[in-house]
């Protein structure tokens, strides 16, 4: 489990590419490494992945071709920059909101506006049909980032960036075009879901 509270940036330094499964390894800041352990989790731009070895600063991770072909890791190369998240412990302070490291979708990258103290990301999601787990100020993680949507317009919403969360991350590097890795909130999704079964159920049960 993670918080979408971003620990550090880490920057990929090998990729072993097999039929079906890539191997990263990333160089990890030492304020990263204290207890890290084999079989840690860590997410990745919001995907949870496995600890595969540890030497001193370089740390491997297995992507298998699941998470290649559902979320943005697959375009990254040798010196990009990836958000990690150590795996949250019990009694750590949840600053963002409980996330599970499962990206549901990507979206494209289709509007950046930027003013003096404003830095606003408009996406549009692939999966129409996720939208409606998509609310005005609900929660959203963005590659690993708890952030809160700020407007929805058909199949796009967008979110604004604080400085802190620009200087700390890398979405203020994204540009027009990216993909971004999407989990939407679990328990706005059960609610969702829940209520359209409810719904459902009572006009069935009228209509007998």
């Amino acid at each position: 489990m993670f918080t979408g509270i971003v620990n550090g940036i880490v920057q990929i330094i090998c990729i072993n590419k097999k039929k079906k499964l890539y191997t990263y390894t990333m160089s990890f800041p030492s304020v990263l490494l204290e207890k890290l352990q084999l079989g840690a989790s860590v997410s990745h731009n919001g995907c949870c992945l496995t600890v595969k070895s540890i030497d001193n600063y370089y740390i491997s991770f297995d992507v298998v071709n699941v998470t290649l072909e559902h979320t943005n890791l697959g375009y990254f190369n040798v010196g990009d920059y990836l958000n990690v998240e150590r795996s949250v412990k019990y009694g750590d302070e949840i600053g963002g909101h409980i996330v599970s490291g499962h990206i549901i979708n990507t979206g494209v990258i289709s509007k950046i506006l930027q003013s003096d103290n404003n830095y606003i990301i408009w996406i549009k999601i692939k999966d129409l049909s996720l939208i409606k787990y998509i609310f005005h100020k609900g929660f959203i993680c963005l590659d690993g980032i708890s952030l809160t949507v700020v407007n929805i317009i058909k199949d796009e919403f967008c979110v604004s960036i604080i400085p802190e969360t620009l200087s700390l991350t890398t979405i203020g590097s994204k540009k027009i075009g990216e993909l971004i890795n999407i989990e939407i909130d679990l328990y706005t999704q059960m609610t969702v879901d829940t209520t359209e079964r409810l719904v459902k159920n009572h006009i069935i049960d009228k209509y007998k």
